[in-house]
């Protein structure tokens, strides 16, 4: 399994090109420059057949919209954020200034637990709402793709519209109760792993603001 990192859009959120051995892919999260994604797939020769997202603001979604287009790709959102990827209120895109929002009008809505297959990979499904309600996670193989739940040392905001501190600490929760180590590849800045986290993360560790409370 072979995994590119693109840090695309506006706030550079990480899209993540996963690669099959029948040189099919999935694109996880497109926040802009469709351009470069097609291009992407062009010089490896790589047909996309599915895009995964982990949430729906605009900055994991704004490229989407070109991408399907071309490919003629599945979309996958969680039912909590379907919403989102049709609104541009929804999706914060109204809050980015001079920007044309495309609405994804073609998609699958998936759960927690669902399981989805490309080739001789399987992408278990988490939902992990905090960020937002329908914000998930992707675990294939070694790898699990957190989004804006997990970062490195830190987490994704919850003070944006339907976050909520206390459930992303139930999220947390689960993503810290997985057994196995992974590779952590987040929805911005760089990758890390799930037993770097548990052990250096403040929000793995317990609620920093317990004492406060």
């Amino acid at each position: 399994m072979k995994v590119k990192i693109m840090p695309l859009g506006e706030l550079k959120a990480n899209c993540y090109i996963v690669e099959t051995k029948n040189k099919n892919a999935i694109a996880i999260d497109i926040g802009g420059e469709p351009e470069k994604v097609l291009q992407y797939l062009e010089d490896n020769d790589l047909t996309l057949k599915k895009i995964f997202l982990t949430h729906g603001h605009y900055d994991h979604i704004g490229g989407v919209y070109d991408v399907q287009k071309q490919t003629d790709a599945k979309v996958y959102v969680h039912a909590g954020d379907a919403m989102k990827i049709i609104s541009e209120v929804g999706s914060l895109a109204i809050n980015l200034g001079n920007i044309e929002f495309k609405k994804i009008e073609n998609y699958k809505e998936i759960k927690d637990g669902d399981i989805i297959t490309l080739d001789e990979l399987d992408f278990k499904i988490i939902h992990t709402p905090g960020h937002t309600n329908g914000c998930v996670c992707y675990i294939c193989n070694d790898c699990i793709f957190t989004g804006d739940t997990l970062f490195r040392c830190s987490i994704g905001r919850t003070d944006l519209p339907d976050g909520n501190f206390s459930l992303m600490n139930e999220s947390l929760e689960k993503l810290k109760a997985l057994e196995k180590d992974y590779i952590v590849y987040p929805g911005h800045d760089v990758e890390s792993t799930l037993v770097f986290e548990k052990n250096n993360n403040p929000y793995l560790k317990g609620n920093p603001y317990d004492n406060f409370i």
